[in-house]
């Protein structure tokens, strides 16, 4: 593996673990989680950076289903992100206090809760679609996994996801997602451990459907291109898909 290319999966860890850390705002506190979120923007500026090829192929080549849903989701992270960056720093108390930022504390506060819920939700749709690549580095670190090994992880991939639904719907995230409230529900009192097997498995939900999702645009896509008639011209590919 290149050292880029390296240097890009640690920095997508980090800001996984980071992220998960923030949705556990009860167990840690205002000024850990600020620190943490302070931590998350530089991984941030540093895997846009990593990535900055993503933006010169924008308007390079053609826009095949699964490039159109990629764009769609890597746009909505972005926006996602810094809503979530902007209303983090204007409620800081403890690592950007210094900064002048003044009053429309409410306003900051619902986009907080809608950058930090869709950022969620968005940031594991966004690793479901490069599941692929993690899949082919197991396989090449196992060196051929039987069929047993492969059914079975395939399986524990749907177990996963099904509890996932049920965790999302008790855990009554849409209420967020939609802002039908302002304040976010947390029991101070409750397991850490159970509530990071909760979301782990709510990220394992959306890892699940997108990378579904990416598998079926990917067939359509090749499928489409097969059918279309040869015109004489070598079509630009998308190297992100």
């Amino acid at each position: 593996m290149k050292p880029k290319a390296a240097i890009k999966i640690v920095v997508d860890v980090f800001m996984t673990l980071a992220l998960l850390l923030l949705m556990g705002y009860q167990f840690w506190g205002d000024a850990a989680h600020e620190w943490i979120g302070g931590g998350m923007l530089v991984l941030f500026i540093a895997h846009h950076i990593l990535n900055a090829g993503w933006y010169k192929t924008l308007f390079k080549g053609k826009y095949t289903p699964m490039r159109v849903f990629q764009f769609c989701v890597d746009t909505l992270v972005l926006i996602a992100m810094l809503a979530q960056m902007y209303s983090g720093i204007t409620m800081s108390r403890h690592v950007f206090a210094f900064l002048p930022f003044d009053g429309g504390m409410a306003p900051a506060r619902r986009l907080h809760i809608l950058g930090a819920y869709w950022g969620f939700v968005l940031m594991s749709l966004h690793l479901g679609m490069h599941w692929s690549m993690f899949i082919g580095l197991a396989k090449k670190h196992l060196k051929n996994p039987s069929r047993v090994i492969s059914v079975s992880t395939a399986l524990a991939g749907v177990l996963i996801a099904a509890y996932g639904i049920f965790v999302f719907v008790r855990r009554d995230l849409l209420t967020y997602l939609l802002l039908q409230t302002e304040f976010v529900f947390m029991d101070f009192s409750e397991s850490k451990l159970l509530f990071y097997l909760d979301y782990l498995a709510m990220m394992g939900l959306f890892i699940f459907l997108a990378h579904s999702c990416s598998k079926i645009l990917r067939k359509f896509g090749a499928k489409h291109k097969k059918e279309m008639p040869f015109t004489g011209r070598q079509c630009i590919l998308d190297k992100t898909e």
